[in-house]
């Protein structure tokens, strides 16, 4: 299977999302490849039998999203200068979200720019985070407030790494599955109620189902200053939750799991979503094991962090909201107690 991404704006790259379609990939000047020991212990073996290149060494970072910072980018960056890597060099992104996140960045600052190649490993990333060229590293201020826009050459999406991946990683990916289902696409949702992604044939379909969502969004609206916003669906609550717990109690979609739950009483409030349709998109995302509730400490800490968030200015912050099923609606109107309502809610 194969999902292109076609960009409007004629100063951009195209390229195509491939998914277990990688038997050889042939490149040529210095290759890396940009993992952590997990998964390198996992799959390399595998990877490397499949790659062809004039140099390749292997970069190894450590695992996780608190490395997931300036310190990781020098240790990449030391390795890249000390083996002389060029404008004609490669990289590969082998891993989930934080490896493809960093290797992406360090891409895109290279010596001005390098190409690199994204082969995720976690369902997370096969569906969102490996498409449509975000990257970027955190700081204590915040989540990915570090970064560009840089599009990889080639996605190659492989069903196979996910067989080692432990449930709380895999129901994670689904998070991101069920965002976009829920702010683009009806027909999908339903299909997700019914569905078991533990099946292969389930699982594949819904990866090109998100993938071929992102890549509608992404090749309208690539450095997201519109439409491509609504995929931060449930993302500026979980961010909060991320940055209070240190990056350390819950994976991203877990997080963002929280989030479309916090999300969803905020819309249900504003008359967006009716109760009985925010209680389905919760039936699903509980199915997989996902959190669904979180307790906020303080809530007034809790709101002051969403002016942290990229997506928000010194005065408004702007909510992605599901209108219905299917449907969404960007707003930064609205009234600050309305939203210390919702997170009362959720208060210990």
């Amino acid at each position: 299977m194969k999902v292109d991404i076609n960009f409007e704006a004629k100063n951009s790259s195209n390229y195509s999302v491939y998914i277990d379609a990688l038997t050889s990939l042939n490149l040529s000047g210095k290759v890396a490849i940009i993992t952590n020991p997990k998964v390198s212990g996992l799959h390399l073996k595998s990877l490397l039998e499949k790659i062809t290149a004039d140099e390749l060494y292997i970069i190894t970072i450590a695992d996780g999203e608190s490395y997931k910072n300036q310190e990781s980018i020098d240790l990449i960056l030391e390795n890249l200068f000390n083996h002389k890597f060029n404008r004609g060099s490669t990289l590969i992104a082998f891993g989930g979200g934080v490896i493809g996140d960093m290797t992406g960045f360090v891409a895109s600052i290279y010596q001005r720019g390098i190409d690199f190649i994204q082969v995720p490993t976690t369902l997370l990333s096969q569906v969102d985070a490996s498409v449509g060229g975000k990257t970027g590293i955190n700081n204590k201020f915040g989540k990915n407030l570090i970064g560009a826009f840089h599009q990889p050459q080639a996605v190659y999406i492989q069903t196979d790494f996910l067989k080692s991946l432990p449930s709380r990683e895999f129901g994670a990916g689904v998070a991101e599955i069920v965002k976009m289902a829920v702010t683009f696409d009806l027909e999908f949702f339903e299909w997700l109620e019914e569905a078991d992604l533990r099946k292969i044939s389930d699982l594949q379909l819904s990866i090109k189902k998100s993938v071929e969502t992102k890549a509608w969004v992404v090749a309208q609206d690539e450095k997201e200053k519109g439409l491509r916003a609504v995929l931060n669906y449930g993302h500026t609550f979980a961010h909060v939750v991320e940055n209070l717990t240190d990056y350390k109690k819950y994976l991203h979609g877990e997080a963002v799991s929280i989030g479309i739950c916090m999300a969803n009483d905020l819309a249900v409030k504003l008359d967006l979503l009716s109760s009985s349709q925010s209680q389905r998109i919760k039936n699903i995302l509980a199915s997989y094991d996902l959190p669904t509730t979180y307790e906020i400490k303080d809530v007034n800490a809790f709101y002051n962090h969403f002016f942290l968030d990229k997506k928000a200015d010194d005065t408004k912050i702007k909510f992605i909201l599901a209108k219905g099923l299917g449907d969404h609606q960007m707003r930064d109107d609205i009234d600050k107690e309305i939203v210390l309502s919702v997170l009362k809610e959720y208060s210990v």
